[in-house]
């Protein structure tokens, strides 16, 4: 960083404004800070959930660093993979480490709230990404809600944003889906619900069963919405095919898929309302159930979305 630049025209001396000297003398909000902040009063527990890299040991943040060394306990889906990130990282962990997952979370969820509560600072990390998000957290999270105990977050790598990002498919509304049911009947069932959704939509599956997962989004979604399957995402053998659901199903079909997989899928296209003559019979069918002629072009005309004095006039001329 250079220092001592004097930016002003020769012969100068004009001082700054009090606004510019305010900002000139506060500190950036956007300046890096990898210590432990938001600062806790002094005794205050409180929980951290942190993001992990997805694959690229390079994603991890200055503050997920600072806290796995000064955590008083760090909270793993997978100790084993615990300690190949902090070796990864040249970290040294001096808290205490407990196994945190799906299977143990609902018994060891008050033992370390109540650790928290007692002035301690946990750290909670996934596998990978954002801990809660399709993985453990959310329980520890709710619990700590109601308690009224403090959670803060160092986010950072997510599969679910890198995905949508890289997908090429709409990004301003989307949701998550996560993992389909296993089973094909709860599965199709899920699609049902999902076929006139019209955000983009983004889910997980493993490579063994991707296959069938994408012969069901064709079967419920048509061979023509456009998709990508997300690949190895942040390593070296990333990978993104993006096709109509048609021809993602004949890539799996023909491929070896490895990795780890998000797939993304665009939302239903608007329905088309059609012609006012189209819904004439909609009309009659509720005057036929006693409703005033007006008030039953008002629903139809609301319900499919298309002009009131228009259908009006379609079903008067449908009557001669």
């Amino acid at each position: 960083m250079e220092e001592d630049l004097d930016l002003e025209p020769a012969g100068t001396d004009d001082e700054l404004d009090p606004a510019e000297d305010a900002l000139a003398e506060s500190p950036s909000d956007t300046e890096l800070d990898a210590s432990l902040a938001p600062a806790a009063a002094p005794g205050e527990g409180f929980i951290v959930l942190a993001a992990t890299p997805i694959g690229n040991m390079g994603d991890a943040s200055t503050r997920l660093v600072s806290w796995l060394g000064n955590a008083d306990i760090v909270a793993a889906e997978d100790t084993r993979r615990l300690h190949r990130l902090v070796t990864s990282l040249g970290v040294a962990v001096s808290g205490r480490i407990v196994s945190y997952h799906e299977h143990n979370e609902a018994a060891k969820t008050p033992e370390l709230l109540a650790q928290v509560q007692a002035g301690k600072v946990l750290l909670m990390v996934t596998d990978a990404g954002m801990p809660s998000v399709s993985d453990p957290g959310f329980r520890l999270v709710e619990a700590a809600a109601a308690a009224g105990v403090r959670v803060t977050a160092a986010p950072g790598p997510s599969a679910v944003l890198t995905a949508l990002a890289l997908s090429g498919l709409p990004t301003d509304r989307f949701c998550f889906e996560g993992f389909l049911p296993r089973k094909s009947g709860e599965r199709a069932s899920r699609l049902h619900d999902l076929a006139m959704e019209p955000r983009t939509m983004v889910f997980f599956e493993a490579p063994h069963r991707l296959e069938a997962m994408l012969r069901a989004l064709h079967t419920a979604f048509g061979p023509s919405r456009q998709g990508a399957v997300c690949r190895e995402l942040t390593k070296t053998y990333e990978e993104v095919i993006r096709k109509p659901l048609s021809g993602l199903l004949e890539w799996a079909e023909a491929a070896e898929i490895r990795g780890e997989i998000a797939i993304v899928v665009a939302g239903a296209p608007a329905a088309d309302p059609g012609t006012p003559e189209d819904h004439v019979a909609a009309v009659n069918e509720l005057m036929g159930q006693g409703m005033r002629m007006k008030e039953a072009v008002a629903v139809i005309a609301h319900d499919v979305h298309v002009s009131k004095r228009e259908l009006y006039s379609a079903v008067l001329a449908a009557r001669g």
